[in-house]
């Protein structure tokens, strides 16, 4: 399997505190059955200002502890970039990282709150060449008044990513809810750990695989955790890759039925 988000690079973020705890996530994703994971450090203004640069050392310096103690897994260079003005230039300019070098980038919204423009800047990231992918929106709170907006990104070429936790109910019954859905309706594109702690956000992407697989099948749930992210590090282009399953019809997102149907599982 491949891991394109976690953050394990140690003191970096909000991640891995120190390099014992990064070789413990490290070698956990090993057991589990991980080969490749992209280091994702948070790039926010304001807050966690790491560069391309910086990424790229803290990843060749771990990456030489992990040889040198014969942990077998690849690390690639990426980040988990928040929105900000420019970004399709920082990108450019190389301040800001995609996955592995390629065209795709993973890009988290806010948490609590629907940005103004949000359609139209991810837009404009494609219009750039980048295939944006959004990362775990099934743990975002303002999903449920939102969900069109997901479907319309998707349907224009927009990647979504989950958070394997969720999809195994590790975050809770909403998360798990919106989750579900997204896959019963053929709108996401890969799963990812979304690591930070070797006990409570651990490099465990097998049991999201297998959760996923009793919904979409084992050959749609290796696509998920293998083939599609295997693409995204070749740079392979969207339309080489397998496409979406066609989902299941399900009723509009929206108003008190829904909320009534999470809280009720």
């Amino acid at each position: 399997m491949i891991d394109l988000h976690c953050h394990m690079l140690p003191g970096i973020d909000d991640g891995a505190v120190d390099l014992e705890m990064s070789l413990r996530m490290a070698r956990m994703a090993v057991a589990d059955g991980v080969h490749t994971l992209a280091c994702t450090p948070h790039i926010y203004p304001g807050l966690y200002e790491n560069t391309a640069t910086g990424i790229r050392a803290a990843v060749d310096s771990l990456q030489a502890r992990l040889d040198a103690r014969g942990i077998k897994l690849r690390l690639l260079v990426g980040a988990d970039v928040h929105l900000q003005p420019g970004l399709s230039q920082s990108i450019r300019g190389g301040r800001v990282p995609t996955l592995a070098g390629s065209r795709y980038l993973l890009l988290e919204p806010p948490h609590h709150v629907a940005p103004p423009r949000f359609e139209e800047s991810v837009f404009d990231l494609m219009a750039a060449g980048y295939v944006p992918v959004i990362t775990h929106p099934e743990r975002l709170t303002w999903i449920e008044d939102h969900y069109p907006t997901f479907t319309r990104l998707v349907e224009r070429g927009v990647w979504m990513q989950l958070t394997a936790a969720s999809v195994a109910g590790k975050f809770g019954r909403r998360p798990r809810y919106w989750s579900h859905r997204m896959l019963d309706e053929g709108c996401v594109h890969i799963l990812a750990s979304d690591a930070h702690h070797p006990e409570r956000r651990p490099t465990i992407l097998s049991e999201g695989r297998d959760a996923a697989a009793l919904r979409v099948g084992e050959i749609e749930a290796n696509h998920l955790v293998l083939t599609r992210p295997q693409g995204i590090v070749e740079n392979a282009a969207p339309g080489d890759l397998p496409p979406l399953p066609h989902g299941k019809m399900l009723p509009k997102a929206g108003g008190g039925f829904w909320k009534r149907l999470i809280g009720a599982q």
